[in-house]
């Protein structure tokens, strides 16, 4: 074999290759509609109630949040994808009508009555994982996917707020130290999840489309479990443009059960939950 065949060979094998390979970016919203709620103790009476986010604090329950998702095919049936869905809401309520406790990191917050509050709740779900096309015609394919999700939550305060440490805690009563914000941070470690998906080209350029994902995890004091359904219709705009409609329902549901080392009350109880079902717009850009 000459020498000088060997770089076309090379650029004949790669130029093969990017062709059988392909990388796509998609861009979109979905409609959400949130209900979340935590149980909290009353530091009046002793007794914990469900504090409920977008009654209690004003939170908003529908809106139009972003999300994006990138894709690699190759070798046929193999892809890898990455997504991350934002899920974040503020409100101020300007004359709490309930007051509560909140332990945080073994330091209990006293959040006042009356006063004006400024409530965070951030949620964002990060995707990763694999896909397997288990089966593939001319016009359709269906696979298998396993990947991690992972979330990151974000909860805060501002307003008239007491502290003091778990032991210094007397008949549900802080001492007199103030503060005017607190934040709590956590990251969940990267949970599994198992999904099967599938594509139906039913005229050129027009496909059914659709996937569903699960997951669920108990560790420690954190339960939660995420579900994901979409199905919907992906058109070819332009040779690398496409845009899809999609009817999605998703969920995210997640407990933290967090007790007080000095006694055996609950002092909080997070259950947050989100869910939505409706429409999710799209389009995607394929390299």
């Amino acid at each position: 074999m000459s020498i000088r065949l060997l770089p076309l060979i090379i650029a004949s094998l790669v130029s093969t290759q990017v062709q059988a390979d392909d990388f796509t970016i998609e861009f979109g919203g979905f409609y959400s509609q949130s209900d979340t709620n935590m149980e909290v103790t009353n530091p009046i009476s002793g007794n914990n109630f469900t504090l409920d986010y977008e009654s209690d604090l004003q939170l908003a329950e529908n809106e139009f949040l972003p999300f994006i998702e990138l894709n690699y095919h190759f070798n046929e049936r193999h892809n890898i994808y990455l997504d991350w869905k934002k899920l974040h809401r503020n409100a101020e309520t300007q004359a709490l009508s309930k007051p509560f406790l909140i332990e945080i990191n073994n330091n209990i917050y006293d959040i006042k009555a009356g006063g004006r509050l400024n409530s965070t709740l951030n949620i964002d779900v990060l995707r990763l994982g694999y896909g397997y096309d288990v089966f593939q015609s001319s016009n359709y394919d269906v696979g298998l996917s396993f990947g991690l999700h992972t979330m990151f939550i974000k909860m805060g305060f501002e307003g008239v707020i007491g502290v003091c440490s778990s032991s210094e805690l007397v008949n549900n009563v802080c001492g007199s130290q103030a503060i005017p914000r607190i934040v709590d941070e956590s990251v969940t470690a990267p949970l599994p999840d198992v999904g099967i998906y599938g594509h139906y080209e039913f005229i050129p350029g027009w496909q059914f489309t659709g996937h569903a994902q699960y997951f669920y995890v108990k560790l420690n004091d954190v339960k939660g479990n995420l579900v994901d359904i979409k199905l919907g219709v992906d058109a070819q705009i332009t040779p690398n443009w496409r845009m899809n409609v999609a009817y999605n329902y998703y969920e995210v549901d997640v407990d933290i059960a967090q007790n007080s080392p000095t006694k055996n009350t609950q002092i909080a109880n997070y259950n947050i939950y989100y869910s939505f079902t409706g429409p999710m717009l799209s389009v995607s850009y394929t390299f």
